[in-house]
């Protein structure tokens, strides 16, 4: 399965190649028709890919409950030791020593009674100490069940958006060749048409969960203030915090208690609330909620930060936008926390490990904002998601570029 992962991807990123040179050809018909059969093909090549990611997922489901199963009874074969440990001293602590002395025949039982009993309660330490480690390992195991069960849901729903996807293109082509009828003229009179103006960009709405709605122009200015400030272009800004307003169906409806981290994230929060001068159970504060599984939620507006992450950034933030302290609700706040985030993912050791290993298949800034895009949506599990999340947020952000440079009369 790993090895046929590889190939598939392999031929995603020729397929992808193929539709780049496309789009390079320029605008005729005939390279309109090929570029949607490749992305066809890239499509249902994807589908195959993340089905093979799924059957590996639950493979490893499967493993990791045998492992919860065993360690659970490890931990319950300690306590039955403990439980007769314990008997045992409970026993030979009504016993006086003088009881235990007339009960020996000699002074050498004697003395080995009370050996039994030392070796007694080092077993009862070492039953304890075990158990101790066990149940962190059980701690463990369960958190990457989460994280797994957690994977497989996301990669069904890349799924389906992925299959919705192959349909529209589909119904695209074929739409494309019935109204043209093979005739070039036909296709430039339908290519002149539907060029969006610069008015048109500006009015489009762009929704931000948490953060309210914005007219393209606006958001692009918010962009463009984190751009010179941490030199992420303003295109791959747009696309993160579009992409994350779409796929956020937990975005902002939990509140911090049931959510958050108790530990790590709740104080943080707190503490931030109070500084902004904002009631931390009022629904304008509502959070990303903790999954089925147990995973932890509490990411905090358009910029779906955690309170932790948000604290590393936010004298930063300010230095930005000039907003003391930082408002992760705020748009201004929360395009400049995007902004320095990604600038921090793109300048990491493993993205630019992965964009010069694969420079002769692909840019260097697809590959880079790629690999940041995908570590924005999954952390250290980033490279599953390359293809599904960073992919499709570097061809948000190249047509997000389309519509700025139309802007800007270029």
């Amino acid at each position: 399965m790993e090895q046929q992962l590889t190939d598939l991807e392999a031929q995603i990123e020729d397929n992808q190649k193929q539709i780049d040179a496309y789009q390079k050809q320029g605008n005729t018909l005939s390279t309109q028709i090929k570029s949607l059969t490749t992305q066809i093909s890239q499509i249902n090549l994807k589908i195959k890919a993340i089905n093979l990611q799924i059957s590996q997922l639950n493979g490893q489901i499967t493993d990791t409950q045998t492992q919860i199963n065993q360690t659970e009874n490890q931990i319950n074969q300690h306590k039955d030791a403990i439980s007769q440990s314990l008997r045992i001293i409970y026993e030979s602590d009504r016993e006086t020593l003088v009881a235990i002395l007339l009960s020996n025949n000699n002074f050498s039982d004697f003395f080995g009674s009370l050996n039994d009993i030392t070796l007694v309660q080092s077993g009862l330490r070492t039953s304890l100490e075990e158990i101790t480690k066990l149940r962190q390992q059980l701690l463990d195991q369960k958190q990457q069940l989460s994280d797994e069960k957690t994977n497989t849901e996301n990669l069904q729903a890349i799924q389906q958006a992925q299959q919705k996807s192959l349909k529209s293109t589909q119904t695209q082509k074929t739409t494309l060749l019935t109204e043209t009828k093979g005739k070039e003229s036909a296709y430039q009179k339908i290519v002149s048409q539907q060029k969006a103006t610069a008015a048109q960009i500006r009015s489009r709405i762009f929704e931000l969960l948490g953060g309210g709605e914005l007219t393209f122009a606006k958001a692009y200015d918010y962009a463009r203030l984190a751009e010179g400030a941490t030199g992420v272009r303003s295109a791959l800004i747009l696309a993160i915090l579009d992409r994350e307003s779409l796929l956020g169906k937990n975005v902002g409806r939990c509140s911090y208690k049931t959510a958050m981290n108790p530990a790590r994230d709740i104080p943080i929060f707190l503490d931030l609330m109070n500084k902004l001068g904002l009631d931390p159970n009022s629904q304008s504060a509502y959070v990303s909620c903790a999954n089925q599984h147990g995973a932890y939620g509490g990411a905090m507006g358009p910029a779906q930060f955690i309170p932790s992450t948000w604290k590393l950034y936010s004298d930063a933030i300010s230095k930005v936008t000039g907003d003391n302290p930082a408002n992760p609700w705020n748009n201004s706040d929360a395009f400049a926390a995007t902004g320095l985030y990604i600038e921090d993912l793109l300048n990491s050791q493993s993205c630019k490990d992965y964009a010069n290993a694969n420079k002769n298949v692909a840019s260097y800034q697809t590959l880079s904002e790629r690999c940041a895009a995908a570590k924005y949506y999954a952390g250290a599990s980033w490279y599953t998601y390359r293809f599904w999340y960073g992919q499709p947020v570097v061809d948000q952000a190249n047509s997000f570029q389309d519509d700025i440079d139309t802007l800007n009369g270029k």
